[in-house]
C-alpha cells in the first residue's frame, strides 16, 4: 500500500460542486417527482401563512474503528470473514465480482466496528476477496486506514427540505406542503457494482441504478408524512438519480432529516400562533399513544413549570420512526454563550413507547445511544470538500461528538404498553434530539438555524447577524 503510494500518479479533475453552492446545486440536479401523499383541497393561504426551509450536508458514517476483512481461497472456494450488516447480499456481490458461482463463495460474520447502515465493510470485503485470488491457501487481512474510511465510505446525501403551512383564525393548520429533495439512501451490495473495488476494476461493474424507497417505510422519503391530522396536506419527494459523492444507506435513512424539519417547522408555526409547543403539537393529535408520550416527556421534563435564565432554551419534537415503529417525544435544555457560540446540553428528557418491552435496560440504552449520535451529527458533523476531493481524512477535518460536550444529563422513560406488538425502538430518538436541540437553541436566542449542523461557527454569525 505504501510503495503504490509513493510511486503511484494521478489524475485529478474538478468533478465535485463547490461546497458553499452545495444545496443550490442539490435543488438544480435532474430529479423524478414523486407524490409521496396528497389529501384534501390542496394548499391555500390561511389567516397566517408560515414557510421555511432546512438543509443538511453530507455526513460520515463515524465508526471509531475503519473497516477490516480477512479472506482465503482454498479448494476453489472463497471464504471472506467480515463485519458487513448482510452477509447473504455482500456473498452475491462477491461472487459477481471473481466470477464465480454463489457456492464457491461463503461470508462468515464476525464483530467488528458498526455500521449504522452501509459503510465501508462490504468494500473492504470485496478488497480482500480480490487479493486472495492472488495468494490461494493463505488467509490475505486488509485493514483499511481512517482516511480510507473517511474519503470512500458511502456517505449519507445530502438533503433540502422546504415546508408551507396555513392558520385559521383559531390557530389551527388547515394546510400543510412538505418538498424533500434527496438522492437515494440504500446502495448496499448486491450487485458487484455496488461494491468500491467492482467499480474501479480494470472491467468495471455499473453500480445498482439508484431508485427511491417504498412506502410505508420510505428512504429519503422516510417520516416525511406528519402524524399531525391536517386537512389538507400533501408531501413531495423531489428524487435525485445522480450524485457526485457515493451515497447510500446512513442510520435512519431520510428519517433524521425529514423529522428535523417537520419538528422545527411545528415550533416556527407554533411561534406564529402564539402557542405552546407542547400544547400545539398535542392540539394537532389524534393519536392517542402519540399524545401520552408527549405529556409523559413534558411531565418528566417539568415543562410547565420550567423558568427561564439567562442564555438558557428549552426545546421539544416528537416523532413515531417510520410512522410505524416506537413513539418518541423528547424535551431538552441547552446553553449558548452569545459571544462565543458555544452550546451546552444541558438536559434531555425523552420518553419512548416501543409496544411490550422485553428488556427496559435494551431500549433505554437504544434510547441513550440514539440522542448521543444525534448530538453529534447535529452539532458538529459535515463532510468537507473542493472540487477534486473529500477533505475530511480524518477527525480533525470531521470531528465528532467528544466526551465534554455530551449531554450532561439523559433520562429516558418507557411508556409501558404491556400485551401490545412489540414496535421497536430502532433510530427512534435521531430526528426528535435534533429538532428539539434546534428548538431550544432558537428559544434560547432567538434565532432560528436552520443549516445542519449548528457548529459553534454558524451559531455565532447567526447571533451576530
Amino acid at each position: 500500500m505504501r510503495a503504490l503510494a509513493a510511486a503511484a500518479q494521478w489524475d485529478e479533475r474538478p468533478t465535485l460542486p463547490q461546497q458553499n453552492r452545495l444545496y443550490l446545486e442539490v435543488l438544480s440536479w435532474p430529479r423524478q417527482d414523486v407524490v409521496v401523499t396528497e389529501q384534501g383541497n390542496g394548499i391555500a393561504a390561511g389567516v397566517k401563512n408560515v414557510s421555511a426551509g432546512y438543509v443538511r450536508p453530507y455526513q460520515l458514517h463515524g465508526s471509531i474503528g475503519p473497516s477490516c476483512a480477512v479472506a482465503q481461497v482454498q479448494d476453489g472456494t472463497t471464504t471472506v470473514w467480515t463485519h458487513s450488516q448482510g452477509v447473504f447480499p455482500l456473498r452475491k456481490a462477491l461472487a459477481e465480482l471473481l466470477g464465480q458461482g454463489d457456492d464457491k463463495v461463503r461470508c462468515i460474520h464476525v464483530e467488528g466496528s458498526g455500521c449504522y447502515g452501509h459503510n465501508a465493510a462490504d468494500d473492504v470485503a470485496g478488497d480482500a476477496a480480490l487479493l486472495a485470488q492472488a495468494l490461494p491457501g493463505r488467509p490475505v487481512r486488509v485493514q483499511w486506514m481512517r482516511e480510507d474510511e473517511h474519503m470512500w465510505e458511502p456517505y449519507g446525501p445530502p438533503m433540502v427540505t422546504g415546508l408551507q403551512a396555513a392558520l385559521d383564525a383559531s390557530g389551527t393548520i388547515t394546510s400543510w406542503r412538505f418538498e424533500v429533495w434527496s438522492n437515494t439512501h440504500n446502495q448496499r451490495p448486491g450487485k458487484a457494482g455496488d461494491l468500491l473495488a467492482g467499480q474501479h476494476v480494470a472491467r468495471a461493474f455499473p453500480p445498482s441504478p439508484p431508485k427511491p424507497g417504498q412506502q410505508p417505510e420510505g428512504a429519503g422519503d422516510r417520516n416525511s408524512i406528519p402524524l399531525y391530522a391536517i386537512p389538507n396536506l400533501q408531501v413531495l419527494h423531489h428524487f435525485i438519480p445522480g450524485m457526485p459523492l457515493r451515497v447510500s444507506a446512513l442510520r435512519s435513512l431520510g428519517a433524521y432529516m425529514n423529522v428535523f424539519s417537520i419538528e422545527s417547522f411545528m415550533d416556527e408555526v407554533a411561534r406564529a400562533a402564539a402557542a405552546d409547543p407542547v400544547a400545539f403539537r398535542l392540539k394537532h393529535l389524534q393519536d392517542a399513544r402519540a399524545q401520552e408520550v408527549i405529556r409523559v416527556a413534558a411531565a418528566r421534563f417539568g415543562w410547565d413549570g420550567w423558568h427561564r435564565q439567562p442564555g438558557r432554551g428549552r426545546g421539544f419534537a416528537f416523532a413515531r420512526y417510520k410512522n410505524l415503529a416506537a413513539y418518541c417525544a423528547i424535551a431538552c435544555e441547552v446553553e449558548v454563550r452569545r459571544d462565543t457560540g458555544e452550546l451546552s446540553v444541558l438536559r434531555v428528557v425523552a420518553a419512548v413507547d416501543s409496544g411490550e418491552v422485553a428488556s427496559p435496560d435494551g431500549v433505554r440504552n437504544q434510547m441513550e445511544g440514539g440522542i448521543v449520535q444525534s448530538t453529534s451529527w447535529t452539532l458538529s458533523e459535515e463532510v468537507r470538500f473542493d472540487t477534486t476531493r473529500v477533505l475530511s481524512r480524518d477527525w480533525a477535518g470531521y470531528p465528532i461528538l467528544r466526551f465534554p460536550r455530551v449531554p450532561q444529563s439523559v433520562e429516558v422513560h418507557i411508556v409501558p404498553r404491556p400485551g401490545q406488538p412489540f414496535l421497536g425502538t430502532g433510530e427512534a430518538a435521531q430526528g426528535p434530539m435534533s429538532a428539539a436541540l434546534a428548538n431550544a437553541v432558537a428559544d434560547a436566542t432567538g434565532v432560528r438555524v436552520r443549516q445542519l449542523p449548528l457548529t459553534r461557527d454558524r451559531l455565532r454569525q447567526a447571533l451576530a447577524a
